[in-house]
């Protein structure tokens, strides 16, 4: 077993997975504490549909580089459901899920009337389920994953006080002055470039478990806000590495086998947490 793996990260394409799988991960777990305290945690789910629908355009469109159409659609997207979250008429659950079932049947409409090849099913399942293969990755996507990842990183640390207090009291940190409009902007902007970019690896229908389960998990042993983060993103690398691994030595689909790791890591620390009482 350690030869296979020795042989298979001798191939350029191997430790392209693993680099961007690994920066996608840590991505993707930071605001997950902050979309499950309030009370966001589909709209990780809502977004990934909503990119599936630009894809589809971009694809019907045939632009080389879809990520033009995918990330400002779901940029925008992400900004309307925060802003919907707080709309007595139209509460955050009904708004997710109006918004992303229909970003899921306009995207699958479109890709059945322009069609650009036969097969029309192995292309949305691919999509929607992550690619089967690790050979879809090139170097181009290591750098743009590796760019982005600077970005969210980045603004997570100059911003975390302010995050800190838009997810546990928003109207108080709106009554002392702070700007909660344009903190939950950058909120909304980072989580759609996790989407996106978590699109690339486990696919739209199960981007959302790399964002949700690593919080879940590290709230079942955690206490402190600070704690529970740096648990979710040592936890969400390690299950996606250890995603990889497997689904190579195996031959599983990538994003099934990293989801499942997560869903393994959820139910041992959910013991670990009954027990400690």
């Amino acid at each position: 077993m350690i030869e296979k793996l020795i042989y298979y990260f001798e191939f350029p394409f191997v430790r392209y997975a693993l680099i961007v799988g690994v920066l996608i991960a840590l991505c993707s777990s930071l605001l997950g504490v902050t979309l499950v305290l309030k009370r966001f945690s589909f709209i990780g789910d809502g977004l990934s549909h909503v990119a599936f629908g630009g894809l589809a355009i971009a694809s019907v469109l045939n632009l080389t580089n879809k990520m033009y159409i995918v990330l400002p659609v779901t940029i925008i997207c992400a900004v309307l459901l925060l802003s919907t979250g707080q709309n007595v008429k139209l509460k955050g659950d009904a708004a997710v899920a109006v918004m992303s079932v229909s970003a899921l049947a306009f995207g699958y409409l479109l890709m059945n009337i322009f069609s650009a090849g036969a097969n029309i099913s192995g292309d949305v399942c691919t999509t929607l389920f992550g690619s089967t293969s690790i050979l879809t990755l090139s170097i181009s996507d290591v750098w743009i994953c590796g760019i982005m990842s600077v970005i969210v990183v980045g603004a997570f640390i100059i911003f975390y006080n302010k995050i800190f207090s838009l997810t546990f009291d928003e109207s108080f940190s709106k009554a002392v002055g702070l700007k909660t409009n344009i903190y939950n902007l950058i909120v909304a902007v980072i989580i759609a470039i996790i989407i996106v970019l978590g699109m690339n690896l486990v696919g739209s229908l199960l981007v959302s478990a790399l964002v949700i389960f690593p919080s879940l998990s590290a709230m079942r042993v955690f206490r402190s806000f600070r704690s529970v983060t740096v648990c979710a993103a040592i936890l969400s690398v390690v299950c996606t590495a250890l995603g990889i691994v497997v689904s190579i030595l195996a031959g599983t689909p990538v994003g099934s086998t990293i989801v499942a790791a997560d869903l393994v890591a959820f139910i041992i620390f959910a013991i670990v947490g009954k027990v400690r009482g």
